[in-house]
């Protein structure tokens, strides 16, 4: 879509829609965190029903199945009754998840409960990122869409804050209500405008630009893509066998691939347990908490340069460094494991390497491949790519967190962090080698790039205005 045009457009109220979208990000978040806080309470009887360690890694993981299970249903759903439609949709699954693990009887009711809170976490990680993209100027489009991965830290952030406070059907409460917020300021934000025979598509360009804007230069690239669409319709099976379309799954699969096997969801679900291993002599709710506090800081930072210093910085930048903290964190748990008074004085060394860790996925690879996800695929397929990808991310969400005790078990703790950090690098070759720059791109201009033509020159509609057009569209 068009994004730009020779008549300034406003700005804030494409913030206040991006912010408001990814509030679902702010309950999903919440999902990720609630593991930490609630582990031992569980475990030591706090709901009146025994909860062993192994039955808790299923409580845990059982939420990533869920979101796993939902991406590519959900893909197909965004493009039948629209992005906003679906969003508001979703706070149906999430109140009835946090209703179900509220007020559990055993835990099969919580296993069940926080599938049902996935399924509504893993949408929302389809459908939020591909929306702030849609309603986004191309020179904002890398801070709007990185508020994704920024809501996520926060509302882990949150539930560590309050989990030090209050019991685990307290915190499991106030989290209930945070989907029922979002309904009810998700509601009065407009539609992603992705159709120009519709209406509300003019009253969505006008309320994301203002009253003022000229709609009518970005009504006709619209209208450009959708004949484009029409002229080359093809069924999903072969709009996925684009050259095109395979290398921006290609792409995105990869970045998804190396966010979560660099260890990330092992750290986030078990940083309790890592502070306590480490023996800091820290409070473990107070060390979860100034990590929370320090990923959302990275984050914010993040979305402040990524328009500046671009993707591909990014993402080496932040594989790079937590290769080296994830080696650290291996050297001390190595010489833990082999002769403990070797690390007597070494209880920093983890925290510090798990903090500098945190900050640096914070940077990059938190945020830019949710980010690029929103920014690879053309429009005809965007919905059910993009839903391939999250699915990818949230299969191996499952198989990072379900397996991370028993590597620990089998490798060793040392080794197991080196294990990550091996990967880690190997992602740092794999952003060097294939990931393409979108900084200040155009989502047309970026389709060209992947076809290989990268001096290709835009759809151009209504050149009266001499405009620079953005437009999401197929070949």
């Amino acid at each position: 879509m068009v994004h730009t045009t020779g008549i300034e457009s406003k700005t804030f109220p494409q913030y206040v829609a991006a912010l408001s979208a990814t509030g679902g990000a702010f309950a999903a978040g919440t999902l990720l965190g609630w593991t930490s806080p609630a582990q031992n309470r569980l475990i030591g009887g706090e709901y009146g029903f025994p909860v062993s360690t192994a039955a808790f890694s299923w409580i845990g993981s059982a939420m990533t199945l869920g979101a796993a299970f939902i991406c590519i249903p959900i893909g197909f759903l965004i493009n039948m009754i629209g992005r906003k439609l679906t969003m508001l949709l979703l706070v149906l699954p999430f109140t009835l998840g946090w209703a179900l693990l509220i007020w559990a009887q055993n835990v099969e009711m919580m296993y069940a409960a926080r599938f049902i809170l996935g399924i509504s976490g893993g949408a929302f990680c389809v459908t939020a990122p591909m929306y702030t993209g849609e309603i986004a100027q191309k020179d904002i489009r890398g801070t709007l869409g990185s508020f994704f991965q920024l809501m996520i830290t926060a509302g882990i952030l949150f539930i560590y804050a309050i989990g030090a406070g209050l019991d685990v059907f307290a915190m499991s409460l106030v989290c209930g209500v945070i989907p029922l917020i979002f309904g009810a300021i998700f509601v009065f934000m407009p539609e992603s405008p992705t159709k120009s025979k519709n209406e509300s598509a003019i009253k969505s360009i006008q309320w994301l630009r203002g009253k003022d804007y000229d709609y009518n230069p970005e009504l006709e690239e619209l209208k450009a893509t959708e004949e484009q669409i029409k002229q080359n319709s093809v069924s999903v099976g072969t709009a996925l066998l684009r050259p095109v379309t395979l290398k921006a799954l290609a792409i995105s699969l990869g970045l998804m691939f190396f966010q979560q096997l660099c260890g990330i969801n092992a750290v986030i679900f078990y940083s309790t347990d890592i502070f306590k291993d480490a023996e800091t002599g820290i409070d473990e709710n107070l060390s979860t908490i100034v990590v929370g506090v320090m990923q959302v800081i990275a984050t914010f930072v993040s979305v402040m340069v990524v328009d500046k210093l671009g993707r591909r910085l990014l993402l080496l930048a932040s594989a790079i460094v937590m290769a080296l903290s994830t080696v650290a964190m291996g050297v001390y748990f190595y010489m833990k494991d082999n002769d403990n008074a070797s690390v007597a004085n070494l209880g920093w060394l983890p925290v510090s390497a798990l903090c500098v860790f945190i900050i640096m996925f914070s940077i990059g690879f938190g945020p830019v491949p949710w980010l690029m996800m929103g920014e690879l695929f053309a429009s005809d397929i965007k919905g059910v790519a993009g839903s391939i990808a999250g699915t990818s991310n949230w299969v191996l969400a499952f198989i990072v967190t379900k397996t991370f005790v028993n590597m620990k078990e089998a490798l060793g703790s040392g080794q197991t962090f080196w294990l990550f950090a091996g990967i880690t690098l190997l992602g740092a070759v794999f952003v060097f080698l294939f990931v393409p720059e979108t900084k200040g791109k155009s989502l047309n201009e970026i389709q060209k790039l992947l076809e290989g033509n990268s001096n290709s020159t835009p759809i151009a509609v209504n050149n009266s205005n001499n405009s620079s057009n953005d437009n999401g569209n197929v070949n």
